[in-house]
């Protein structure tokens, strides 16, 4: 141990809240969708340690877990009710992982957009569980621990949310065939070419915009080949002549920020599975991307 960092100083506390930080905010993250909401989370969970007799913690980063853990819990049943009042569809707030692929995590699962949006049909208690065990590769009983439910109950929540995934998605492309179909779809809405967007897209494919009452995002997702090759097709003499483009990783798949007179206007990221583009997603609320594109290096 370095000098001065005795155990119960608040030396060696900072060194174990750091320790934990990264995990801290992946968990957080994962359950509520949101950055901001993660980190205010991190942040409270670093005012309770502060403030716990830590002579009696035997597990920095056991005790500092299951406190972030109930407290994202707690924010995600109250999210519920706040995004009834969101202007249009909701899209998970997009990070920057190019450093850290994992986000904290055992393994990269459960950080996709398109994976966070589908947990986001899940109660709070399926979504964390299968986070817990699916990202963070904890044993059941622990999760049933952090989670004060039985280990039984643990397994099945996350059965749950294994089975809602595998029933929503298809397999994914791997990581380079994602990012050569994104360039040739984003070819094709830039150039509004109909046959191309028809030819990358599936048959039911969904388009969601993500503005929170914006004008130039769409309130209600366009579902379908031919509605949202159309709608992209229409789209594409307004919004994309005097826009710049930077690739970009976004929630560990390449993605697209686009920009307008030096300010990101949207965030374009895709779902894609070996039949073709599943989900196209723009994130265009500001709220959303500021914080993204601050996180940017250049």
């Amino acid at each position: 141990m370095d000098a001065g960092a005795q155990p119960g100083t608040l030396d060696q506390a900072t060194k174990d809240f750091l320790s934990a930080r990264s995990r801290l905010f992946g968990i957080a993250y994962r359950v509520l969708g949101s950055a901001v909401e993660a980190e205010d989370i991190v942040q409270e969970t670093w005012l309770r340690w502060q403030n716990t007799d830590r002579a009696k913690v035997n597990e920095p980063l056991a005790f500092l877990t299951t406190v972030a853990t109930r407290l994202a819990i707690n924010l995600a049943q109250s999210a519920r009710v706040r995004r009834e009042s969101y202007v249009g569809p909701w899209l998970p707030e997009p990070v920057d992982t190019a450093q850290d692929p994992q986000l904290g995590a055992e393994r990269a699962e459960a950080l996709e957009m398109a994976v966070l949006l589908l947990l986001e049909r899940l109660n709070p208690l399926e979504r964390t569980a299968y986070v817990l065990r699916e990202a963070f590769d904890y044993p059941y009983g622990r999760v049933a621990e952090i989670l004060e439910i039985t280990e039984a109950n643990a397994r099945q929540l996350v059965s749950r949310g294994r089975k809602h995934l595998a029933a929503e998605r298809k397999e994914r492309v791997t990581p380079a065939a994602h990012r050569r179909l994104l360039e040739v779809f984003l070819s094709a809405a830039r150039t509004g070419d109909l046959s191309v967007l028809e030819d990358v897209l599936t048959a039911d494919v969904v388009s969601y915009s993500d503005g929170n009452g914006i004008r130039s995002a769409s309130k209600v997702p366009v579902v379908g080949r031919a509605h949202v090759s159309r709608y992209l097709v229409a789209f594409a003499p307004r919004f994309w002549p005097q826009s710049e483009i930077r690739w970009v990783e976004a929630n560990g798949r390449s993605a697209v920020l686009v920009s307008s007179g030096g300010e990101a206007v949207a965030l374009l990221t895709a779902d894609i599975s070996a039949n073709g583009i599943e989900r196209i997603m723009w994130v265009m609320n500001p709220d959303k991307l500021k914080p993204f594109v601050a996180s940017l290096r250049d």
